[in-house]
């Protein structure tokens, strides 16, 4: 049996609520607290920083407007803009200052499955946030060393013990105010340089994959394209017959322009069908979801670039339904709430199931490689298709003949070599850029368990990144 004594000014000080729940005062939590109080350590209070909560808002998105930041943009040390980002209005914005997210913010997932997930903001332009997530600004403290501490296990301990409510976990500023962050001299300004180092390569990567982009609608003459939508147009009713649809937005002539560029494409073109096998994913239900085991991957946690966790099944529901484990080489491909996100497993996946808005792609052909497929997925190739074939549609559904009816330009062997470089160049910058972030979270926890100086040398000594 594990048990914690407690006297009443250790609740008053470690909870401004004064919870009194065994689970508040574990023995680890106290472990972890002692610890940071023995190498010298201040309350996040103590230094001067503001914690926000955005107001709720009203979701009028627009096509062009100021970034509107959600929930399902916030990950463990990285603000993920890759899927669907959405705008709001200036005038909207200006309505909502007071939820106003600038450089260097940091953002904490205030409630959900994702709560106390953290990251800090290093946009140029400012955004707007949802209510769901806390603005803090970090006062007199280094903002990257604090996003870092907290992402380390200390940090996330910290955060975990503040979570209250069980259905629909949240996290409150009050008790953020009180979590203990070491003092140290040098050590943040290393991690900020490591940090930005992460940043350079990240930012770097995202150049080489929009090059890749620019690439591919170069060669089918796109790369100036851009989508038009008009009032007027005439069809022939034989194309409503083909189609089997008779709404106007089907027909407008900016998808005529995609498909047609495709169909000319030099290297002639398929269909997706005729390219890849397709294999549908499994739903479980929410009553099959555990606290910890095998990850769940939803559409939401899907990105060309990376596949987030945030719901688990266990051992015994994975093993009935392993036929849905993902294999290396095969691409996942969402067809439901955001469809037309496509991620290809480089390497050999850990244990998963992606859910039933998802669809595993596998090549059955040696005219186009996957690094080149999912790009085009990814690209606005796909995405106006299925703009086409969903549209008008509350919750969006890519149907899975529609997917198969994706039709693809199959570039010359050459030019996609050149596209699947860049694609991989902008892969590893990423990949290394995430190590990076790994490494001054281990830092911060070094410097905790020895000394400063142990952590400093330890960094230095792994934070050279060959450019790429």
């Amino acid at each position: 049996m594990q048990y914690s004594i407690v006297n009443y000014q250790s609740v008053v000080d470690s909870s401004r609520s004064l919870r009194l729940d065994a689970e508040f005062f574990h023995p680890d939590y106290l472990k972890i607290q002692h610890k940071l109080q023995e190498i010298g350590s201040q309350k996040l209070i103590d230094f001067q920083v503001k914690i926000r909560h955005p107001i709720e808002i009203k979701r009028n998105y627009v096509d062009d407007g100021i970034l509107l930041l959600r929930g399902q943009n916030v990950r463990p040390l990285s603000i993920d803009l890759t899927s669907n980002p959405v705008y709001i209005s200036e005038e909207d914005a200006e309505r909502l200052k007071e939820n106003t997210i600038r450089y260097k913010d940091i953002l904490i997932m205030r409630s959900g499955a994702n709560v106390g997930q953290c990251a800090i903001y290093l946009e140029n332009n400012d955004a707007i946030s949802m209510s769901d997530t806390l603005i803090v600004q970090s006062g007199n403290l280094n903002p990257f060393f604090l996003a870092i501490f907290l992402n380390t296990k200390y940090g996330t301990k910290f955060i975990e013990r503040g979570k209250y409510g069980s259905a629909q976990p949240h996290i409150a500023p009050p008790f953020l105010y009180q979590i203990p962050i070491p003092v140290w001299d040098a050590l943040p300004s290393v991690i900020e340089k490591t940090y930005l180092q992460s940043k350079d390569l990240t930012e770097l990567s995202k150049t080489r994959y929009s090059e890749a982009q620019t690439l591919l609608l170069s060669e089918l003459g796109l790369a100036d394209w851009q989508p038009k939508q008009q009032l007027t147009y005439v069809k022939n009713f034989s194309d409503t017959e083909s189609a089997g649809r008779i709404d106007a937005d089907y027909f407008q002539p900016k998808y005529d322009d995609i498909v047609n560029a495709i169909k000319n494409c030099a290297g002639g073109w398929n269909t997706l069908e005729n390219l890849v096998t397709m294999k549908k994913c499994v739903e479980v239900g929410s009553k099959a979801y555990t606290e910890d085991g095998i990850p769940f991957v939803r559409v939401s946690n899907l990105s060309p670039f990376e596949i987030t966790q945030e719901k688990s099944i266990s051992e015994e529901l994975y093993a009935e339904i392993t036929e849905h484990q993902p294999k290396q080489g095969e691409i996942l491909l969402s067809k439901d709430a955001t469809p037309g996100i496509a991620h290809y497993l480089r390497e050999a996946p850990d244990k998963m199931i992606p859910a039933g808005g998802i669809l595993r792609l596998k090549s059955k052909t040696d005219k186009i490689g996957n690094e080149y497929l999912t790009l085009v997925l990814n690209s606005v190739l796909t995405q106006e298709q299925v703009n086409r074939d969903v549209g008008g549609s509350v919750i969006l559904h890519w149907r899975p003949d529609q997917v198969a009816g994706t039709v693809i330009p199959i570039l010359h062997q050459e030019k996609q070599a050149e596209i699947q470089q860049k694609v991989l160049d902008s892969f590893n910058g990423r990949k290394r850029a995430k190590h990076l972030l790994e490494c001054a979270k281990r830092a911060v926890e070094i410097a905790i368990e020895q000394d400063e100086q142990a952590a400093i040398d330890w960094l230095e000594s792994v934070s050279e990144v060959p450019e790429i």
